[in-house]
């Protein structure tokens, strides 16, 4: 009788840590979800930032050509 309740308490007390992580985890992603959903990444940038890419000039070359190109890079 003894080892059963032994057993049991055992049993209970893995029940209660598992769902006490699974809880913690649970509000831990809600938390950074929170976060990064608050996160205005397509606001202008501030500072001294750079421009990295050029508008396309007319004299740039031919769409097959530019293709190529695309496919030598690998991109």
């Amino acid at each position: 009788m003894v080892s059963f309740i032994k057993l049991i308490m055992q049993t209970l007390k893995v029940f209660i840590i598992f769902t006490g992580c699974t809880v913690l985890f649970y509000y831990g992603i809600m938390w950074i979800s929170e976060e990064y959903q608050n996160y205005h990444r397509y606001d202008e940038p501030e500072g001294s930032a750079l421009r990295v890419s050029n508008p396309v000039k007319e004299d740039s070359p031919a769409w097959l050509d530019r293709l190529k190109l695309f496919y030598l890079n690998g991109e």
